[in-house]
C-alpha cells in the first residue's frame, strides 16, 4: 500500500498546531521524540529487521512454535518486527499467515478484531492496559473497506491498520506498532504510538 503522503502531512500539520495550543511544556517535536523513544524501547526486546522480505516470506510466531516446540509467549520473543516503511512509522510482527491464497480485494469489506496498548503509557508509567474487541464477542464489530480512502467508516482507523493485508492472506494475525500519524485520525494530535494485536476476516455477506 502506498501511503497517502499528502493527506498524512495535512493531519500531521494540524496535529502540530493542536499540540502547540494544548501543551505549554512540550512542543510537537518533543512529542514525536517521546513517541520514537517509546517505540524503540519496546522493540529493544525483539529482533528487528529493517525492511520487508523481498520474497514475502515473513518469519512467523506460528512457524517458530512449530519448529522449536515453544509456547506462543516464548516464540513471540523470537519473532522479528519488520520495519514496514522508510520512516519507521509502522513495524509488523507476523503471528500467523492466515488462509493461504486468499487475499483481500480492493473495496472488500474486512472485519477485524483487535487489542491495542499505548506504548507511551507503558514506557513512561509502566501501564499496560489493553482496549479493543478481541476477547469480547458481545462488543461491536469493527470493519473497513480495503484500500478505500473516502469512507469515514474506513478512514477513521488510519492507514496503518490496513497495511498487513498488502502482504498477508485473510485470516492472518499480526502484532503491529503504529505511530500516531498512521493511526486513527482523531488521535493524531495526541502523538501516542500503539501496539495492536489484530486478526482480519472477510465478510460473509
Amino acid at each position: 500500500m502506498k501511503f497517502n503522503r499528502f493527506l498524512t502531512m495535512a493531519f500531521v500539520s494540524a496535529a502540530a498546531l493542536l499540540s502547540a495550543s494544548c501543551s505549554d511544556k512540550e512542543s510537537y517535536a518533543d512529542l514525536l521524540n517521546d513517541e520514537t523513544h517509546s517505540v524503540n524501547a519496546y522493540l529493544a526486546d525483539f529482533p528487528v529487521i529493517s525492511s520487508v522480505p523481498d520474497d514475502g516470506a515473513f518469519i512467523t510466531t506460528a512457524s517458530i512454535m512449530e519448529s522449536q516446540g515453544l509456547s506462543r509467549e516464548e516464540a513471540e520473543k523470537l519473532t522479528p518486527f519488520y520495519r514496514m516503511d522508510e520512516d519507521g512509522l509502522i513495524y509488523m510482527q507476523v503471528v500467523s499467515n492466515g488462509t493461504t491464497g486468499v487475499r483481500a480485494e480492493e473495496e472488500q469489506l474486512i472485519y477485524f478484531r483487535f487489542m491495542r496498548y499505548n506504548l507511551k503509557a507503558w514506557y513512561e508509567y509502566d501501564v499496560w492496559e489493553g482496549s479493543g474487541n478481541a476477547t469480547d464477542l458481545g462488543t461491536n464489530t469493527t470493519s473497513f473497506r480495503y484500500k478505500n480512502t473516502t469512507l469515514t467508516s474506513t478512514t477513521q482507523w488510519g492507514e496503518g491498520i490496513q497495511l498487513p493485508l498488502e502482504y498477508l492472506d485473510l485470516g492472518c494475525e499480526v502484532n503491529i506498532i503504529i505511530k500516531s500519524s498512521m493511526g486513527p485520525e482523531e488521535e493524531i494530535a495526541t502523538v501516542y504510538p500503539y501496539l495492536y494485536n489484530i486478526r482480519y476476516y472477510a465478510s460473509k455477506v
